[in-house]
């Protein structure tokens, strides 16, 4: 290896590392999501990982496309079912459907037996379309609902979960407590409170030395933060895959 060619591994290495999710990948999501997938390549950012809504109305060539972008590298994972709840479970779900998920936190309506099914009927999707089986699962609005680790480590057959807070190994039994940014901007309200919230994370992972995540909507381009995500995508980071943190102790 060359010395120059060295250097710059060296220097990559020590680069802010930040997992990167694209969000809601359903048929009608497509054409945003792909113009999403521009934007990172613009900036040579791999890998990503993509969530994926089982429970649409998804055809074969939109089954081929997931799997072509499998084929380019991209990682897939389980995002709910149909991205929906069928109805508001309770004040808790009420008020977090009001002021942060409307109504496609899913998991807040369900008991832990409905939980569990969903998960398991997401996993088995994946295989059932010829699809690489995911490690990662991602409840719709990070809302995992009334379901503890032990209970997912038993019954459900993902590795990773990622909630609002964090990112949980089942296997270690370890949650990790990561900085997330979000940009989905779809009121003026949302616009300074995200801005806030982003630049809070961001010094947080600075700070204390960890992986931020960036969680990206599939029409995040063309609200209100799009010009935010546009610099954040351009900040010098190290993208990293969700397995990464598998077994990780620190």
């Amino acid at each position: 290896m060359k010395p120059i060619e060295q250097l710059s591994l060296a220097t990559e290495a020590t680069l802010p590392k930040a997992l990167i999710s694209v969000h809601d990948l359903m048929p009608e999501t497509m054409p945003a999501v792909h113009q999403t997938l521009k934007q990172l390549e613009q900036h040579r950012l791999t890998p990503v990982t993509l969530l994926v809504v089982p429970g649409r109305n998804w055809s074969r060539s939109g089954i081929e496309t997931l799997r072509s972008l499998e084929r380019d590298g991209y990682r897939l994972a389980g995002h709910g079912w149909h991205h929906q709840a069928e109805r508001i479970g309770g004040l808790y779900h009420r008020l977090h459907s009001l002021f942060l998920s409307r109504r496609v936190a899913e998991h807040l309506a369900l008991d832990e037996a409905g939980i569990i099914a969903l998960i398991n009927r997401c996993h088995a999707w994946f295989s059932e379309q010829g699809l690489t089986p995911p490690t990662l699962y991602v409840p719709p609005a990070w809302a995992m609902g009334s379901i503890s680790i032990p209970r997912l480590r038993e019954a459900c057959p993902f590795s990773l979960y990622e909630r609002f807070d964090a990112v949980i190994d089942c296997a270690a039994e370890r949650t990790h407590p990561l900085p997330l940014t979000g940009y989905e901007a779809d009121s003026a309200l949302r616009v300074p409170v995200l801005r806030l919230w982003n630049r809070w994370n961001w010094h947080n992972a600075q700070r204390q030395g960890l992986p931020i995540r960036i969680g990206i909507h599939p029409r995040d381009l063309e609200l209100g933060l799009a010009d935010a995500l546009k610099r954040d995508l351009s900040r010098s980071i190290r993208p990293v895959d969700y397995d990464s943190l598998l077994g990780a102790t620190g």
